[in-house]
């Protein structure tokens, strides 16, 4: 079976136009035989020309079908579906025999992403073809400390048809990583021709964040849609019961309590309260990182804990059927529209692939509040480690512009200070201590501060900032 169609491969090394050049082996073969002949010829003995014999017919007879086509390589990801941290990854390097001669040796090599750990690597061949109903096994050439993903791997390929070498292992972090450059160097002709590398251009696989379990009960501070799941202060069409009334006009006859009409002798009503949805903005503070991110199941950086809360926050909205959107509070101000729904989970967790660490010596807050204008009545969540004084800048003119704020602190609590001598311990301690009047000033401008601990997180925030927007407002009539 012949290989797909692949780019055009690309050399690593200047080699001859036509991709194959002779070995080692090739020129000793010749050097021999020549040698042999010339002295069998000057000295007059037959026996040195039949010793040179076997060492050219043997050199003719490998060069008889010379190869014309170099390799195909490709990378394919695996078909296993949307790969999650911590969850099963494949993928498989192709190596294509387009021409009409096998080729003796392959050697093949990958590089992967180290936060994909391979554990296991073998080739397979193209069971259709008539020529490769053998097993071929391939055997690691490499050290045993080393990765599996980053050892050369050695087979032969029959004519016209294509080995796989697959990779599985885990993923061990979000994001988008890539497996290769991959490339593969052949020899055949019985080792008497070698091509040149052929090296094909990675391919990025996408891991999506572990969710963290996450469970908020308290109600929104302020539901702003017409339906949803959120019981408001309003009248309206719902399940929560809000009183009886004397009927009016347009109220539909099976809101009729009749039991209250026979003692009345006058028709009432049932009133309710009206279901709506809310909207839910997620502002990730990107403008530092801090900690070392041990991947799945190890320690986690600043960035890791933004990014899994801020799929375990939407994924929870969602679900309930609130309108979640996405912002950026850093250089590139990138922002996600809202919207509601499984499509709109999809397109967060794709969104979050994105996320990077970005310093900025200006401040973003024009940038990412200036032109879109949050609704007044939507819920804001900002995931920030408070490394930056423009971020408590960022939460305390939110607050005063008389939006719902939830600050929820990123930093890593197993954070280690500077073990260097001298003044280093100090200064940790004193900027522990700056970051913490840091926290009380936040809490005095209205903004509650609190750490993400999961489910549960954000329960007494919500229970706090819900009784703020409930309670009657200084001077009003």
């Amino acid at each position: 079976m012949t290989g797909p169609t692949v780019p055009a491969p690309r050399s690593a090394e200047p080699e001859p136009a036509t991709g194959w050049a002779p070995t080692w082996a090739l020129g000793r073969a010749v050097l021999l035989a020549g040698l042999l002949l010339v002295a069998g010829v000057l000295l007059g003995r037959v026996d040195l020309i039949v010793l040179a014999a076997p060492f050219a017919l043997g050199t003719a007879y490998a060069l008889r079908r010379r190869p014309s086509a170099l390799p195909q390589v490709w990378i394919t990801p695996g078909d296993d579906g949307p790969m999650v941290e911590g969850g099963a990854v494949t993928a498989a390097v192709s190596v294509g025999n387009p021409d009409t001669v096998d080729y003796d040796l392959v050697v093949v090599r990958s590089r992967v992403s180290p936060w994909l750990r391979i554990e296991r690597a073998g080739f397979a061949f193209d069971g259709s073809h008539d020529d490769a109903t053998h097993n071929g096994g391939a055997a690691p050439a490499g050290g045993a400390g080393r990765s599996v993903a980053d050892r050369p791997f050695v087979t032969s390929v029959p004519r016209a048809t294509a080995v796989d070498l697959g990779l599985a292992g885990r993923a061990l972090r979000w994001g988008r990583h890539p497996v290769g450059p991959a490339g593969a160097r052949v020899a055949t002709a019985g080792g008497l021709l070698v091509s040149r590398a052929v090296i094909t251009e990675p391919v990025r696989v996408r891991v999506y964040p572990r969710t963290e379990p996450f469970e908020a009960v308290e109600a929104m501070p302020r539901a702003a849609g017409l339906v949803g799941a959120h019981h408001s202060r309003r009248p309206g069409e719902g399940g929560e019961l809000a009183g009886v009334r004397i009927f009016a006009p347009g109220d539909r006859l099976r809101r009729i309590d009749w039991r209250v009409s026979l003692r009345a002798r006058q028709l009432h009503v049932a009133s309710t309260l009206s279901d709506r949805d809310a909207e839910v903005v997620v502002l990730l503070d990107v403008l530092a990182e801090a900690g070392r991110s041990g991947g799945v199941g190890g320690a986690a950086s600043v960035l890791d804990t933004t990014v899994r809360a801020t799929a375990a926050i939407a994924e929870h909205y969602l679900h309930r059927g609130d309108r979640v959107s996405l912002l950026e509070y850093g250089p590139a101000a990138r922002r996600l529209r809202p919207a509601a729904g499984r499509r709109q989970y999809l397109t967060v967790l794709e969104w979050l692939l994105d996320v990077r660490a970005q310093a900025s010596q200006h401040e973003p807050y024009d940038q990412v509040f200036g032109p879109q204008l949050l609704s007044s009545d939507a819920l804001v969540v900002v995931l920030t480690p408070l490394l930056d004084e423009r971020s408590a800048q960022m939460l305390a003119r939110l607050a005063r512009a008389g939006r719902f704020v939830v600050a929820v602190d990123t930093l890593p609590t197993d954070l280690t200070p500077p073990k260097d001598r001298g003044w280093a311990e100090v200064a940790y301690r004193l900027w522990r201590l700056d970051r913490e009047i840091m926290i009380g000033q936040l809490r005095e401008h209205g903004v509650p501060v609190v750490r993400w601990a999961g489910a549960g997180s954000l329960d007494q925030v919500l229970r706090d900032v819900a009784r703020l927007a409930m309670a009657p407002r200084v001077g009003a009539r």
